[in-house]
C-alpha cells in the first residue's frame, strides 16, 4: 500500500468515530450530516498536514475537488444522494492514488456486504423492534453512508499494517 502506515495510524483515531456515525446516522435518517463531512475535512486539514509529506497532503486537496464535482454530478441525475456525494469527497484525500484500485475493490466488497446485511437486518424483528424509528427500514434505496465509513477504516487500518515505511 502507498499510504504510510504511520499516518494512517495517526488519522485512525480522528476518522473512526466519524465512519461510525456516519453509518449509523445514514441508517436513522437516511441523511449524512454536514457535521460529519466537515469533522472528516478538519481532521485531513490538521493532522494530515502534521503526518503526511507536504506535497502529498497538497495533492489530496486535488482528488477532493474530483471526487466533489464527479459526486455534484452524479447527484444532480440522482445517481446518489447529496450526503453520500459530499462525504464520498471528503474521504478522497486519504486515500493515496497508488491505492486507489485496491480502495475501490475494498469500497464495492463492502457496499455489496452492507447491502446484503441491512436487506437481512431490516426483515428481523427483533432488530427492527429496537430500532424502529430507524428511517432505512422503510426506504427502498440504501443507506450508502452504511457503506462508505467503514471502507474508509478498513483502509486505514489496512494501511496501518501494510502501509509504507517511508
Amino acid at each position: 500500500m502507498m499510504l504510510q502506515a504511520s499516518a494512517a495510524l495517526w488519522m485512525l483515531p480522528f476518522v473512526t468515530p466519524i465512519g461510525f456515525w456516519v453509518a449509523w446516522s445514514d441508517m436513522k435518517w437516511m441523511k449524512i450530516h454536514n457535521v460529519a463531512v466537515l469533522a472528516l475535512l478538519a481532521v485531513y486539514i490538521i493532522v494530515g498536514i502534521l503526518v503526511l509529506p507536504w506535497q502529498i497532503w497538497a495533492w489530496g486537496w486535488v482528488s477532493f475537488v474530483v471526487v466533489l464535482f464527479a459526486g455534484f454530478v452524479l447527484s444532480l441525475v440522482g445517481l446518489v444522494g447529496a450526503g453520500d456525494a459530499k462525504f464520498a469527497a471528503a474521504m478522497a484525500p486519504f486515500i493515496a492514488i497508488g491505492d486507489l484500485s485496491l480502495f475501490m475493490v475494498m469500497l464495492v466488497s463492502v457496499t455489496v456486504f452492507s447491502v446484503f446485511s441491512h436487506r437481512i437486518a431490516r426483515r428481523m424483528t427483533v432488530i427492527r423492534q429496537l430500532t424502529p424509528d430507524w428511517e432505512s427500514w422503510h426506504r427502498r434505496d440504501f443507506p450508502m453512508g452504511l457503506a462508505l465509513g467503514p471502507t474508509l477504516l478498513f483502509y486505514l487500518c489496512l494501511a496501518t499494517i501494510f502501509g509504507s515505511t517511508a
